[in-house]
């Protein structure tokens, strides 16, 4: 009987959550307690002046990542979770590659990185340096192709994430009025009702 090894699958998760103090330490705490692996995390503000968007990469189990959302719903700071497998979604990472070059090599990797539509941003005697953005596949494969010719150094920012299409990920159903002042569409007598504290 031969058996499998497990390979945890990867979620990817947007948080909105408010401008406040210490509010990455309390989610990746969260995280950290439950033995919960993050593979990347982003931080951005958003167009919605107070709110911040966290982009997340969870490694794990599809129950990994629903506890992992009921615990997050918990936090006070939080405004919306979004868990980009329900829906269609587009998401974009960027890569700094340092490589190193010869008189030899030189012709290849400009090549190469002229093909993957990167851009040289930073030029060295013996190293070039290469900007790549796109989806994880392109990223993971340009630093594959690059990987013979010698990499000095990488910076891989994480993933970031947008539903697709006219969908907004702060709905009108959530909040209302005023976009800059992002006034929370429930009354606040049924926020105290079901216990829920105003989120600005």
């Amino acid at each position: 009987m031969t058996s499998e090894t497990f390979q945890p699958q990867d979620h990817l998760i947007s948080i909105l959550v408010r401008d406040e103090p210490r509010v990455l330490t309390r989610i990746t705490a969260l995280f950290g307690r439950r033995g919960y692996n993050i593979r990347s995390l982003s931080v951005g503000n958003t167009e919605h002046p107070g709110v911040s968007r966290m982009t997340i990469v969870v490694s794990g189990d599809r129950g990994v990542v629903e506890q992992a959302i009921k615990q997050l719903e918990k936090l006070h700071d939080v405004v919306r979770i979004i868990d980009h497998s329900l829906e269609k979604y587009v998401d974009r990472e960027m890569v700094l590659v340092k490589v190193s070059l010869t008189p030899e090599t030189r012709v290849e990797v400009r090549q190469i990185a002229e093909d993957f539509r990167s851009r040289i941003v930073d030029v060295g005697r013996h190293a070039l340096t290469f900007e790549v953005t796109g989806d994880e596949g392109k990223i993971t494969a340009f630093i594959e192709q690059m990987r013979p010719f010698g990499i000095l150094e990488t910076m891989r920012t994480g993933r970031v994430a947008l539903t697709r299409g006219s969908n907004a990920d702060i709905p009108t159903q959530v909040y209302s009025g005023d976009s800059a002042a992002l006034t929370p569409a429930v009354e606040p007598r049924e926020e105290k009702a079901r216990g829920v504290p105003n989120l600005f």
